[in-house]
């Protein structure tokens, strides 16, 4: 039977972390192709993989990063709707793959998102199946309007889903963004052709905390700079004060709180 949704890891010497992750998308109560996309890793992650989820489609092979595997993930998938789930990620609930299939359910909808939770390094331990984790930040999207984004708004990447379709019209990742690779996408796909997008108002990932753009001072700045060049490329400009609001919407990522029963 064709899977209705596809899920994409890639995965580079994951071997701490690739368990938490296969599991969220095995234990989900929807069939979901899990494609692996590995970078060629000198740990064990392929043998966890493939004892966790032999009937996985593996990939392993030197890439040129992230979002090259991401692409080839892309190539690879059979669904009809695409997720990507990074290797330190996990689904928040086994019925996250139903609720996004539910939206896609109307025929007019190419896109679908919702909120993240960021959890400490390390918190999610084991299965997750307690639910115990520290909370670092809440992610709450909110509802989607294309203006939006010229005010530093933009959804969380791994929380987007699109239909194949999509990607075989529009592309897949532009290798030459760097860390701004899926805020270009992103960009391309809902403010330059205004795809029809919904909002899943639920946490739908759980984060290991961390990330390159924001390691430093000077990632920051590049990943400013990389911002800038994603408007450019779509031939769209900005708001003079864009590119400077969407770091500083982060404050309000650490000052919320999330739903009670997500904690």
């Amino acid at each position: 039977m064709k899977p209705a949704i596809t899920v994409i890891t890639a995965v580079y010497n994951g071997a701490l972390t690739i368990r938490d992750c296969v599991n969220s998308v095995s234990s989900q109560s929807v069939l979901a192709e899990h494609v692996i996309v590995d970078g060629a890793s000198s740990d064990n992650t392929i043998e966890i993989v493939r004892g966790l989820r032999p009937d996985a489609t593996i990939v392993s092979e030197h890439d040129r990063g992230i979002y090259d595997a991401m692409n080839k993930g892309i190539r690879l998938a059979k669904g009809d709707v695409i997720g990507i789930l990074n290797a330190d990620d996990l689904y928040s609930s086994p019925n996250v793959l139903a609720k996004v299939l539910e939206k896609f359910e109307d025929p007019n909808i190419d896109c679908c998102y919702g909120d993240l939770l960021y959890v400490k390094e390390g918190a999610c331990g084991g299965s997750d199946t307690d639910g115990q984790f520290q909370v670092s930040r809440y992610w709450k999207s909110g509802t989607f309007h294309p203006d939006r984004f010229r005010w530093g708004w933009m959804p969380p990447h791994p929380t987007f889903f699109v239909r194949r379709p999509v990607y075989e019209k529009f592309g897949g990742f532009n290798l030459g963004l760097g860390s701004a690779a899926d805020y270009e996408l992103m960009l391309r796909f809902l403010v330059k052709h205004r795809l029809n997008t919904t909002y899943l108002p639920e946490i739908l990932v759980k984060m290991r905390a961390g990330g390159v753009s924001n390691a430093s001072i000077r990632n920051r700045m590049m990943a400013n700079m990389m911002d800038r060049k994603a408007w450019q490329v779509n031939d769209l400009k900005p708001l003079p004060w864009t590119l400077y609001l969407k770091p500083l919407r982060k404050v309000s990522q650490w000052l919320l709180r999330p739903p009670r029963e997500s904690e």
